[in-house]
């Protein structure tokens, strides 16, 4: 077979390649505590259920518009205008099969090839491989660990942008590193978007997901809301992964390009589904304080275990269910240097799988420090003690 040169620049969700070692350690009858997936064990609430419910005994089962059906659009403009403090209307958002495909078409509505593109390293890996894919030119930028969490080095965002640059993705409330960036941060990013002429994806799939505090978007400060495209999901707000919706939120001259890559990709959003979405939208759903507080719960005993391991660090993040502690001195302990042999001693030792670092990007340059990354959002309290239990014990002995 002769395939197509650009497949060759196609990366994957790297993640999935950890659960099928998981399933494959499971099925020697083994127990398998899963860290890995940012999945969630939780049901999506009844009421929005029932609204997709209602809506296939009614008939809406044959195409949407392609941009999604008008009530949600202007639904979801009213609710952004709410929270992010923008000013959206239904014009400015197009309805996506989940909030992933934002991604790749932002990066085809606003990229040439051979143009720059800034993105986070470590970060969503679909951003790196969608660069490459299209022709871009992937330039990676990372963070430090500061003092409560992880800080954005705004000076090396700035030396990495060039007369090619064009586009930077901003991951805030990040996966998998859970940095939320302080309003300082926020500041700096707007004047390096507006100096250099850049068109940002604000990705902001864990906007809702937070444990204390308020969130504050990119698009809220002036200027930037005709700069951004926001990625929105209802995958993690609703606790619907696998319905597979989300939406772009963008000035109206991109939306109309996103809405007609819709029509070449996909047609259309699911129909019924974007019914139930609206029910999100409009009703009170209990469910959804609820799944929180149980992940702050996770949340919290996973930092108090991981910190009580000699060799390593853990941030307590307000936000998104994912920690990255640093693991450094907890390899070296183990005489370990190699990510892929720390991460599969530890699930064939004690159970416990996890993603590290290697999995949301390329190393930069430089880079020492170890990190590994642990999803909370889909194991129960009871199971994630124990394993990290299993975890600790591993390393100190």
């Amino acid at each position: 077979m002769r395939k197509a040169e650009r497949i060759n620049r196609l990366g994957t969700e790297t993640a999935f390649a950890v659960s099928r070692e998981a399933a494959e350690f499971a099925a020697t009858g083994k127990k398998v505590f899963p860290f890995h997936l940012g999945d969630l064990n939780f049901p999506t609430p009844r009421k929005i259920i029932n609204a997709s419910l209602k809506a296939l005994n009614e008939g809406k089962t044959g195409y949407s518009p392609n941009a999604g059906i008008p009530e949600l659009r202007k639904a979801l403009a009213e609710n952004l205008n709410i929270s992010h403090k923008t000013s959206y209307t239904g014009d400015n958002v197009v309805i996506q099969p989940g909030g992933k495909p934002v991604i790749g078409k932002f990066i085809l509505a606003l990229m040439n090839p051979g143009d720059g593109v800034l993105y986070p390293s470590p970060g969503y890996p679909i951003y790196e491989s969608q660069i490459e894919f299209h022709g871009g030119v992937p330039v990676p930028y990372s963070y430090r660990e500061g003092k409560n969490g992880f800080e954005l080095d705004i000076s090396s965002i700035e030396r990495r942008i060039t007369g090619n640059t064009r586009l930077l993705i901003f991951n805030d409330f990040q996966n998998p590193m859970a940095a939320e960036a302080s309003p300082e941060e926020l500041r700096r990013i707007a004047e390096l978007v507006e100096k250099h002429d850049l068109y940002v994806l604000c990705d902001e799939a864990y906007f809702d997901v937070r444990y204390s505090g308020s969130s504050t978007s990119l698009a809220s400060i002036g200027g930037m809301q005709e700069r951004c495209v926001l990625l929105y999901t209802f995958s993690k707000k609703f606790a619907m992964t696998g319905w597979r919706l989300g939406a772009a939120a963008a000035p109206a001259d991109i939306a109309e390009i996103i809405a007609k890559l819709n029509t070449n990709d996909e047609s259309c959003p699911n129909h019924f589904i974007q019914y139930g979405a609206l029910a999100g939208l409009r009703e009170e759903q209990p469910e959804v304080g609820e799944m929180l507080e149980v992940l702050k719960r996770r949340k919290d005993t996973a930092v108090e275990i991981l910190n009580s391991i000699e060799g390593v660090r853990c941030f307590n993040p307000d936000t998104t269910f994912y920690l990255f502690p640093n693991v450094t001195g907890a390899m070296e302990r183990l005489g370990i240097d190699s990510y892929d042999d720390f991460r599969r001693n530890a699930l064939h030792e004690t159970g416990v799988s996890f993603c590290t670092r290697l999995h949301f990007g390329r190393q930069l340059e430089g880079e020492k420090e170890k990190h590994i990354r642990f999803a909370y959002s889909g194991i129960d309290a009871d199971d994630l003690e124990e394993g990290l239990l299993r975890l600790k014990k591993f390393i100190e002995t």
